[in-house]
């Protein structure tokens, strides 16, 4: 049984609690939540390496074939996917005076990434782990907000970036990205009672029932993801955009969980987190 996530279900449990003294709140009974389990987007996820280092390129290219081809990359997966069981991953403090790989990420995305305690999971943060004892190198975890991760890299800050992120152009702009090693996708989360989306049976179908909603309906997403571009709109990721108001959050499942303090009717997020929130945050209920 995939471990629970504290760090997260203790974020949404404070923030249920200040909902219901700040705003007006849900009236619904409904207290859970559901994926609409239909791909709107079709996504690469692969890690970023400075522009023009092509020898650590090559190093987690040839890294991520070998782990595929010898069982390990699928024994990772199996962990937060399936019925493995998470191995912590623990971070050096950063030492200039070492042979040390630097890896920018954001702690709050699982089950790619994620803290409990000092702890860092997830499978980004397992693969990360085998990539340093790879090259020999100590592991320090750079924990910051997602949309630094990648400028980080790019300024030399941190050796590489791993962070479930998407391949798209504006960021080949600042970083050169390794293979794709994970098919991810956006996806919706509604309240359980919704049947807005029972007829859907195709992204389109799901897109014609976004697409008829106004501006008086309010989506939330997690900051700097390919879901604000996808509700925002953004013309060098393809997105037209949504007719809907577009609220920020710093963590995913905040956001989902304001759809139960009625703050928020949607979410739209990558479908693995999608599913790991919305399990936790049922839990709860």
């Amino acid at each position: 049984m995939k471990k629970f996530l504290s760090i997260i279900l203790a974020a949404a449990m404070l923030f249920t609690a200040a909902a219901l003294i700040t705003s007006c709140g849900n009236t619904s009974s409904d207290n859970t939540l559901k994926v609409i389990d239909i791909p709107l987007t079709n996504e690469e996820y692969a890690y970023g390496v400075a522009k023009g280092d092509a020898e650590l390129l090559a190093e987690i290219n040839s890294f991520l074939a070998d782990i595929k081809a010898n069982g390990k990359f699928d024994e990772i997966v199996n962990k937060y996917f399936g019925d493995g069981t998470p191995t912590g991953v623990t971070s050096a403090a950063e030492d200039s005076s070492k042979d040390q790989l630097v890896v920018a990420t954001y702690a709050a995305f699982a089950p790619f990434e994620y803290k409990e305690g000092d702890t860092y999971y997830g499978v980004d943060m397992e693969i990360m782990a085998l990539f340093a004892q790879h090259l020999g190198r100590e592991l320090v975890i750079a924990n910051m907000e997602f949309e630094s991760v990648c400028t980080a890299v790019s300024q030399g800050m941190c050796d590489i970036a791993a962070a479930g992120l998407t391949v798209n152009d504006t960021r080949k702009q600042i970083i050169d990205f390794s293979d794709s090693y994970y098919n991810a996708s956006q996806v919706v989360i509604t309240k359980g009672s919704d049947t807005a989306f029972d007829s859907c049976k195709t992204a389109e179908d799901v897109e014609a029932v976004l697409n008829a909603l106004t501006s008086s309906t309010k989506i939330g997403v997690q900051n700097g993801t390919t879901g604000q571009f996808y509700v925002s709109g953004d013309e060098e990721w393809g997105f037209a955009g949504l007719p809907t108001t577009c609220v920020g959050y710093e963590v995913g499942a905040l956001a989902a969980q304001d759809i139960l303090n009625g703050n928020v009717q949607y979410v739209i997020i990558d479908i693995a987190p999608a599913k790991e929130i919305v399990s936790n945050i049922n839990a709860l209920n």
